[in-house]
This record gives C-alpha cells, sequence and structure tokens, in this order.
C-alpha cells in the first residue's frame, strides 16, 4: 500500500508517517519509480509505534522496544531490558507528577 493508504488506515498524517521512516521505526520498500510501498503489517505497527509515542518513549526507544511487540494491541513480550525501559518511564512520570502537583498547590496559594 502507498503512503496515502497508511495514512488514511491509520489515521496518521503522511507527515507523521515520513518521520517514522526517517527515525528507522517504519521501513517501506520503494517501488521502480520510488513511491514507497508499506507491507500489509504496516497498520499494525504505526499502531505499535503511535503507542509507545502515546507512553511517553523517545523514537531511539521506540525503536529498540518496538521488536517485542506483537498483535493489534499492542502486547509486550518482555525481557528485562524492556521492562526496566518500563518502569523507568512511570518512575520520571511519577516524578513529573509530584512535580506539577507542587507547582498547583503553589499556585493555589496565591489564588485563595
Amino acid at each position: 500500500m502507498r503512503i496515502g493508504e497508511l495514512a488514511h488506515r491509520t489515521g496518521v498524517s503522511r507527515r507523521a508517517l515520513r518521520y517514522y521512516e526517517e527515525q528507522g521505526l517504519l521501513v517501506p520498500q520503494r517501488t521502480s519509480n520510488g513511491y514507497r510501498a508499506y507491507g500489509d503489517d504496516a497498520p499494525m505497527v504505526v499502531r505499535h509505534i503511535t503507542t509507545l509515542l502515546r507512553l511517553g518513549f523517545n523514537s531511539e526507544t521506540t525503536r529498540s522496544l518496538l521488536p517485542c511487540t506483537s498483535g493489534p494491541v499492542p502486547e509486550f513480550s518482555m525481557c528485562d531490558k524492556q521492562r526496566s525501559r518500563f518502569e523507568d518511564k512511570r518512575a520520571e512520570l511519577d516524578a513529573q507528577l509530584r512535580d506539577l502537583a507542587q507547582q498547583r498547590d503553589a499556585l493555589a496559594q496565591y489564588l485563595d
């Protein structure tokens, strides 16, 4: 399938799909005339990419985690390294939540 069809099927912009390709997250074939040609599994791969990015992982970490994904949801086959990355991300988010709560509380003092 071509990039327009993949964009339509996944709801991801063509620009984002090109970015995924630049980052090594999505690897299309090239036709003889230079067009991108995506395999039948591309929509599922894009779902995995968007899920990992939405979880807050950067492109480099997403690229390393993609081989551990499977299924349409996606599901993750966790080895120790991947589990550690998920746990680190959760700890990072917990710290951000604590910082935000402190900022909110400090702001509330000025409003009260």
